[in-house]
């Protein structure tokens, strides 16, 4: 079934005239091919039971016909009925044993299913004689990625490039397998050696480019990245990947013109604005930063990185009440995010809100349990509320998850002197200089008083004495 552009008005009016006719129960003659055209506008709707229907009436008028047939089992294919999908597309195939379209969905359907050496049975029986090898090959080539078997994908795919070099897809998923499988760096060989053969390939500068950004290479990536750029300006995903390579760097002004060529290519996206908005953030622009935040969250109400984001503008300008909104808003849409729980607890603290802010820190610590600022910050807050208790069973926790850290130790040490229990902060305080005895600059730090800081200086003095 060719595909058609369902916003022109003519494929519209013909659904209203069929919905009219349905409706008054009067359906009238419609072509097989107009059928096949309203079928498409429901599925591209997503309106899976208006299509089935509209399949089903279609079928009934033309019994013979393999288009509407094939039409159908993508209807049931997107309704996730794999099984009866593939029952008509067996019966199609009795009238078109050799159809190459139907052995492609049904290789595709076996893929959904996860039965991938099926799907590639299908693939095969078509390769031979398709004018698109390549991208048979690169349906192969995925049902083995999809099933783990990554050097085998590889192979698939290198000989779609064969016949088909700018090939973007195959490309990419090369990429993907050649990291999966640690051979990422012998790939930059494999790439030169077909731009040497075709120069002028956009795709291939711009793959070389991904694999050199992924080996955080990324001078060498900018220069492959304008390579492609060069052959061809309108390569929007060269400018987007150009400059997520410039953020990388730290040249955001960079980063913000290619983002901005990104938006003048393929017009506004919520990914392209959210990128555009961290570079401003970056640069601490956050008015401009919140503006195209928020024409993220227009344009994708559920990005929750873009709702992230404004409250982290907001916070920099100390504006606590109001981050608060959009950062709890981003923690609704993904709330296992660690980075979100943080923001959270700190702007509560900001507010506050004690209560509040040391469940946000407790949450933090089960998702992300390796990370020390947090076990570093919410014991904090006890020891800042005098109870040192706490304070050194959170610090306790904390050495429990990483038993080789030495900022743990020493703000143990410190704890444990507020709660006046010296002898167990030498024990820690000891464990601290083994671990890293230059840190202990950190314990210093805590405590202003110059009286404690001799105390704890000589302590110290006296054990690089005896150690070093």
């Amino acid at each position: 079934m060719e595909g058609k552009d369902n916003s022109n008005p003519n494929s519209l009016q013909l659904v209203s005239k069929f919905e009219d006719q349905l409706e008054r129960g009067r359906l009238g003659f419609f072509p097989a091919e107009d059928f096949e055209i309203i079928v498409e506008h429901y599925n591209n709707k997503k309106k899976f039971n208006k299509a089935l229907n509209t399949c089903s009436i279609a079928i009934e008028r033309f019994p013979f016909s393999t288009e509407l047939k094939f039409a159908k089992a993508q209807v049931l294919s997107n309704m996730g009925h794999y099984e009866e999908a593939l029952e008509l597309l067996d019966s199609a195939l009795i009238y078109q044993p050799n159809d190459e379209e139907i052995l492609i969905i049904k290789g595709s359907i076996y893929s959904l299913m996860g039965k991938h050496k099926l799907a590639i049975q299908e693939y095969e029986k078509v390769l031979e004689n398709s004018e698109a090898k390549d991208e048979i090959l690169y349906n192969i080539g995925m049902a083995y990625q999809n099933s783990g078997q990554f050097n085998k994908a590889i192979l698939n795919y290198e000989r779609a490039l064969k016949v088909n070099l700018n090939n973007e897809n195959v490309l990419y998923e090369l990429a993907y397998c050649l990291d999966i499988t640690g051979k990422l760096e012998d790939s930059i060989s494999y790439y030169k050696e077909f731009i040497d053969k075709d120069p002028y390939s956009q795709y291939g500068w711009y793959n070389l480019g991904i694999v050199y950004n992924k080996l955080e290479n990324f001078e060498e990536a900018v220069n492959a990245y304008e390579f492609a750029i060069a052959i061809d300006e309108k390569f929007a995903s060269a400018h987007f990947n150009l400059g997520n390579t410039y953020m990388s760097l730290g040249k955001y002004t960079k980063a913000l013109d290619s983002y901005k060529k990104t938006l003048d290519i393929e017009g506004p996206t919520s990914e392209t604005s959210c990128c555009i908005a961290v570079a401003y953030e970056k640069l601490e622009q956050y008015e401009l930063g919140i503006k195209y935040y928020q024409k993220a969250i227009k344009l994708d109400n559920f990005n929750d990185e873009a709702w992230f984001g404004v409250g982290i503008c907001l916070n920099a300008q100390d504006k606590w009440y109001e981050a608060i909104h959009f950062l709890n808003k981003a923690l609704k849409f993904d709330p296992e995010n660690a980075d979100y729980w943080t923001a959270v607890a700190e702007t509560e603290y900001k507010l506050g809100n004690i209560v509040s802010s040391l469940d946000a820190y407790e949450e933090v610590c089960l998702l992300d349990p390796e990370n020390k600022d947090i076990w570093l910050k919410w014991s904090q807050i006890y020891y800042e509320q005098g109870d040192f208790e706490k304070a050194i069973f959170i610090i306790q926790r904390g050495i429990e998850q990483l038993p080789d850290d030495s900022d743990l130790y020493y703000r143990a040490t410190a704890y444990m002197i507020a709660a006046g229990k010296y002898k167990d902060a030498f024990v820690y305080l000891e464990n601290a200089l083994v671990l890293n005895f230059e840190n202990h600059t950190v314990l210093l730090e805590f405590f202003p008083k110059l009286q404690t800081q001799k105390a704890l200086f000589k302590i110290i003095d006296q054990y690089r004495k005896e150690n070093f």
